[in-house]
């Protein structure tokens, strides 16, 4: 089989680990079939797509919507990067699936308008497919209504005319889209259990997604439903894609 990658944008060695322990997890691959590449510590490298299954994108500290001369070179250079790789990805329609900050990657290289009106606290909401969603495969046998784990500071405001809407929240317009066929970017984090999504509470408490004095009630948003559905699509992904 040829490999799929995991392109990670996270500094601190906790949650970056831990997020590459849960891809493996919930797509069954073993660590040689799930190629990580940390881009806040080196460039992208120059993938031959035909030699790929996918590529995965997690979730991270960018935020696309950031004024340009608070964005480091560190993000200057990855926002670059990621724009190259995503011109041949959606040319060719290469698998491609970005949890979170996928949404900020694919809906910025689309023109789609991202924004903080439509930001959600670290909490667990209801997701809601549309009628495209619900038959999209990437989601085949899911209900059409499943909690999922969310945090983020900015969103997607504006679909561009090149993307298909495939699921919703009361609070998040724009949860899951798809581009071509085969190019998703989803705004909750499929791949996120429980365990998972405390440590990054814990690892990014200083970083504004919740006051100081709010760790608790954080902490007790996260466990006030089940969460179980969204990582199913990252093991249809795998079965999908694999090659």
């Amino acid at each position: 089989m040829k490999p799929f990658v995991l392109l990670s944008t996270r500094a601190e060695d906790v949650p970056a680990d831990e997020e590459y322990a849960l891809f493996l997890r919930y797509t069954g691959l073993e660590e040689r079939d799930l190629l990580r590449v940390r881009l806040e510590s080196r460039p992208m490298p120059v993938f031959d797509l035909d030699s790929l299954s996918g590529i995965f994108v997690g979730g991270g500290p960018f935020n696309a919507s950031d004024p340009a001369e608070r964005k480091s070179s560190v993000q200057v250079r990855v926002e670059r990067e990621f724009a190259t790789l995503l011109d041949d990805v959606v040319a060719r329609d290469i698998p491609f699936l970005g949890a979170c900050y996928g949404v900020g990657t694919l809906g910025a290289h689309q023109g789609a308008v991202i924004d903080r009106v439509h930001s959600e606290p670290i909490s667990v909401v209801e997701v809601t497919l549309t009628d495209e969603g619900r038959v999209d495969p990437l989601v085949a046998g899911m209900p059409a209504s499943f909690s999922a784990f969310v945090g983020h500071k900015e969103a997607i405001s504006r679909l561009p005319p090149s993307a298909t809407l495939l699921a919703s929240s009361t609070t998040c317009p724009v949860q899951m889209f798809r581009v071509g066929r085969n190019v998703y970017a989803t705004q909750f984090h499929p791949e996120l259990d429980l365990a998972g999504i405390t440590t990054r509470i814990h690892a990014y408490a200083d970083y504004g997604y919740f006051a100081a004095d709010e760790l608790d009630l954080t902490l007790a948003a996260v466990r006030r439903a089940s969460v179980s559905e969204p990582s199913r699509m990252l093991r249809t992904f795998v079965e999908r894609y694999a090659r």
